[in-house]
Parts: C-alpha cells; structure tokens; sequence
C-alpha cells in the first residue's frame, strides 16, 4: 500500500483549490459533483490533496463541517486488492464502516475505517 490522498473539508472548493494550486504549484487532475459534494484533486505528483465542499445540508462532508469545521476529512492509501484490505483491517480488529467496497470519487472502488479503531483518523482504502 501507498499513500494516495489527503481529503480537506471546505466551504469553498474554489477558493481552497486556487490558493493550493498557487501555493504548491499544483495542477488540478480531476473534478467532479458525486455524493453531495464538489470534489478537486490536485496533483502533487506522489499523492493528491482532495478538496472536498458540500452541494447540499446533508451528507458526509456537510455534517463534518458543522461538527468539526474546515480541516483534513480523512487520510487514504491506495491498494491493489481492497476486498483483501479490508478483509485484513477486519482481522486485525478494525471497525469498518465499510464492510465492503463501494464506488467512490473518479470512479475508483472505496472503503473507510472508523477513526475510533485507528487512532482518531478516518482512513480510506482506495483500489484504482
């Protein structure tokens, strides 16, 4: 497995991913309205920062935001088989909050774990 993103909670997509593009001269790769959200990744060439903004009141980011406020959302890591992943997190005593993948941003097939087994994040496996 290898780090693939840093998902940032926002009010402003637009705003957060013009002052990151500039800052770290960082392209945008991807764009996209999914799941009640405006999602950006910007490309840092070994990873992305996902920028995520909620389009409705409701839903993951929306809630987030309310509760805790703009900041890093989750951490993901990529892997090549996620049924395999999670099958490992389960084993290793992990609570899912995904028992199995499901499509996410870009397509990509998903999975989280709750941040009360790991430390406080929430972390995202990836398949690609």
């Amino acid at each position: 497995m290898q780090f693939d993103h840093a998902g940032i909670a926002t009010d402003d997509a637009g705003a957060l991913t013009e002052q990151y593009a500039t800052l770290f001269d960082a392209t945008v790769a991807h764009e996209e309205q999914f799941d009640g959200m405006q999602v950006v990744f910007l490309d840092f060439g070994n990873g992305f920062f996902e920028v995520l903004e909620p389009t409705t009141d409701e839903g993951a980011i929306a809630s987030y935001l309310d509760r805790s406020g703009p900041g890093i959302h989750h951490l993901a890591v990529a892997t090549a088989d996620i049924v395999a992943a999670i099958e490992h997190a389960r084993e290793a005593g992990v609570e899912l909050i995904d028992d199995a993948p499901r499509e996410g941003a870009w397509g990509h097939e998903v999975a989280f774990l709750h941040p009360e087994s790991t430390g406080g994040v929430l972390l995202e496996f990836v398949e690609h």
